[in-house]
């Protein structure tokens, strides 16, 4: 039954699938350290236009453009994904600069 509760987990029997599993715990830390990181510079970008700082704010940006296309490139997020947010901080980092 395929909807049942409690799935069971299978072990791989084959060498080459437990090679794969090995591998994937460690593709998968790696992984979501860099959607961490991702996550993490976006955040920065948007504390510091909220707190109104022109140059911080340019800096900040040009940082998280740097790693959120390395993580669009790494496949972790899709290309388009990167392109709407880095546009979309691009946006505020500007709207900030000709506010005053």
């Amino acid at each position: 039954m395929a909807t049942s509760s409690k799935a069971k987990k299978k072990t791989v029997r084959l060498a080459s699938g437990r090679k794969r599993a090995r591998q994937d715990v460690v593709l998968n830390a790696h992984n979501t350290s860099l959607r961490s990181r991702f996550r993490t510079v976006v955040k920065n970008v948007v504390k510091v236009v909220a707190a109104g700082d022109k140059t911080k704010a340019a800096d900040s940006f040009k940082t998280a453009q740097s790693v959120i296309d390395s993580v669009a490139d790494k496949g972790i997020f899709h290309k388009n994904k990167a392109a709407r947010l880095k546009s979309r901080l691009a946006a505020k980092v500007k709207a900030l600069a000709l506010a005053a």
